[in-house]
């Protein structure tokens, strides 16, 4: 089965096919930098980055640029509640920003282009507006003209007057129109403020992206992505903008991300319901967020709550063990590697040919789910019952011929579709201090079987009791001893 995916514009499921073969070209909306990223934000950039891996993983050469608005209402606020410039509090943000990424395992982006490094290039999309009547000054103040752009409302499949309800419009009554939006906005006094045609102002908010996503992707590029909550007016004007200016599509596939909700409402921080992603971290691991933020499918509402992260951090568990299981099964083949070759030279075991088989159907069957609109819930769920086989193979017994190949073969399958596609285990190195902490259990294990073996049961249990209540089990298997982490709720 070929890529589908979800397309907003069109309201449908569409296959996938790129602008340019064997290259993807994709937008992604990035936060705006006045504070720490919450929950509802992490979304996003958690889904499109999945969504990147899957690419990479189908063939595609993935060009993926994330923008930084670091300019905007909300930065000059908090930059005079503060006493520091607008450039400061965003660079502050933009820092923070990478650290809570860096620990979901959000990889970078190719480029991150800045607003404030972009004003030459946003001027000059605003003359073009200007030249073909598509935009108006009003003192200073540039507006686009929303009737003249006749595809208005493609995107959100809604009407002018549905697009009113409710809508967060910029309240101007010298606008001609309700729905027109700010192209370029007239300094007003203590403002960080750029040089134009139309005087001292600085760029609103749609304008920034469409300028930065033609200037680096060009016209009718291939994935344009971001939260629901961008359908409109956000994306709604970026099209608006970017097609009158051009006169091409901004973007072949549009994709959107549900919302996060507490209690059935949207997170957010003008609601006072958001929970920061450092908080979260502070109390639940990296990878069980990860996991939860991929567990329902992408388009779908996802609720918050400490049950559905811990349910995560359980879930997380059963992988992070089954690759320790997987990890010391080879490296046990590994050091008895003289016997398990005689052994290839019987027949191979049906318990290995049997794991060698059910390892490619679920690889097939993981494909298939995120061929269909990147269904990530479904993708989880097979990398589960990856798991039940690996450690049903493990637990039967004896390791027969042909035991080394059916493991290093469920160990990538694993390794490349938990980590590389779904991004849940972070980078394969150890760090030294995880070289540290395994080389330490793994030596006390060694000692406790020492233990064993001169059936000096006292030290071997208080050795075991001690590791328990660490949170690394032991188990005693016809092949040695297993360990595996149990972590706290």
């Amino acid at each position: 089965m070929s890529l589908h995916l979800y397309n907003t514009l069109t309201g449908c499921k569409e296959k996938f096919v790129p602008r340019e073969p064997g290259r993807v070209t994709m937008y992604v909306c990035g936060p705006t930098t006045y504070n720490y990223i919450h929950l509802g934000n992490a979304r996003p950039l958690v889904v499109f980055d999945t969504l990147r891996r899957y690419l990479e993983y189908k063939g595609y050469r993935v060009f993926y640029i994330q923008n930084f608005t670091d300019i905007d209402d909300k930065i000059i606020k908090r930059a005079q509640e503060e006493g520091r410039t607008a450039n400061e509090v965003a660079a502050q943000y933009i820092e923070e920003y990478f650290k809570d990424a860096d620990a979901l395992n959000v990889r970078r982006a190719d480029f991150y282009p800045r607003v404030t490094d972009h004003i030459k290039d946003i001027i000059a999309a605003v003359e073009g507006l200007l030249r073909s009547g598509y935009a108006y000054n009003i003192e200073g103040d540039i507006y686009f003209a929303v009737e003249k752009f006749p595809g208005y409302g493609k995107l959100s499949h809604r009407r002018p007057e549905e697009m009113l309800a409710g809508a967060r419009v910029e309240v101007d009554t010298r606008k001609k129109n309700a729905l027109d939006f700010a192209l370029w906005k007239k300094s007003r006094p203590g403002e960080p403020a750029w040089e134009s045609p139309w005087g001292l102002g600085r760029p609103g908010w749609h304008i920034e992206c469409s300028t930065m996503a033609l200037k680096y992707l060009g016209p009718n590029f291939d994935i344009h992505g971001g939260g629901a909550d961008l359908i409109f007016p956000h994306h709604e004007n970026e099209i608006a903008q970017a097609e009158a200016w051009t006169g091409q599509p901004l973007a072949r596939f549009w994709l959107h991300n549900g919302f996060i909700t507490v209690n059935q409402e949207k997170m957010s921080k003008s609601r006072g319901n958001f929970f920061l992603v450092r908080e979260i971290l502070a109390r639940f691991s990296p990878q069980a967020v990860r996991l939860y933020l991929l567990s329902t499918h992408y388009r779908s509402p996802l609720d918050f709550a400490d049950e559905y992260l811990e349910e995560a951090e359980r879930s997380f568990e059963r992988l992070a063990n089954a690759r320790i299981a997987l990890t010391q099964a080879l490296e046990r083949i590994k050091k008895e590697e003289e016997a398990y070759r005689e052994a290839v030279a019987r027949e191979e075991d049906p318990k290995a040919v049997r794991l060698k088989i059910r390892v490619q159907e679920l690889r097939d069957q993981f494909e298939e789910a995120l061929d269909d609109d990147f269904n990530t819930a479904q993708g989880m769920a097979i990398l589960y019952e990856l798991v039940r086989e690996i450690n049903s193979y493990l637990h039967k017994g004896e390791l027969g011929p042909g035991a080394g190949e059916a493991l290093k073969l469920a160990s990538f399958a694993l390794e490349e579709l938990g980590e590389g596609v779904l991004g849940l285990f972070g980078p394969a190195k150890l760090s030294a201090d995880d070289r540290l902490v395994q080389g330490l259990i793994e030596l006390i294990i060694e000692l406790r079987q020492e233990a064993r073996q001169k059936k000096d049961w006292v030290t071997a249990d208080y050795l075991r009791e001690r590791l328990k209540a660490l949170g690394i089990m032991v188990e005693d298997t016809p092949h040695g001893p297993r360990w595996k982490i149990k972590r706290s709720n």
